[in-house]
């Protein structure tokens, strides 16, 4: 079996994830439905069919999170650091067609954010796969639907 890479971080926000499903939402779902089935015919009622569906997704999620963390491997910035781009590199680049600077870390698929900051994209995006193995000063080329991105590292670092 694969094992799926996290960072420190990336895990410690799942495990918070899941013991919020665990320990908050699931009561929550549970008491939900009771209330909803005490309202009479379940064939009709919206709220029954509401609160199970919320169930459903709470027990996927969990399910996803326990699954994830069998197969997972934490992987700690400090233990790979060096001079090349590797899993949990955080790394500043700029657009070498409009001289826009980007940082990126590079991090789980399970974790991958854009809105974070700094954005956080999987190991597995074409960004992340062109990035990875290059030095500070190399240039990363890779496409996009709109066509060939190039950067080039301005820094690296493992945090």
């Amino acid at each position: 079996m694969d094992k799926h890479p996290l960072t420190p971080a990336g895990a410690a926000k799942l495990e918070a994830e899941l013991k919020t499903l665990k320990t908050v939402d699931r009561p929550d779902v549970i008491a939900a439905i009771q209330e909803a089935r005490a309202h009479g015919d379940l064939s009709e009622n919206a709220e029954y069919h509401a609160a199970k569906e919320r169930q459903r997704f709470i027990e996927r999620r969990i399910g996803f999170i326990d699954g994830l963390f069998a197969s997972c491997e934490v992987i700690d910035p400090a233990r790979v650091a060096g001079d090349t781009i590797k899993f949990s590199a955080t790394v500043k680049l700029v657009d070498v067609n409009t001289d826009e600077e980007k940082i990126y870390q590079i991090v789980g698929e399970a974790e991958a954010d854009m809105d974070a900051t700094p954005a956080q994209i999987s190991y597995k995006s074409p960004l992340a796969r062109a990035l990875i193995g290059k030095r500070q000063g190399d240039a990363a080329e890779f496409q996009t639907p709109g066509g060939t991105r190039e950067f080039e590292v301005l820094e690296i670092k493992y945090v």
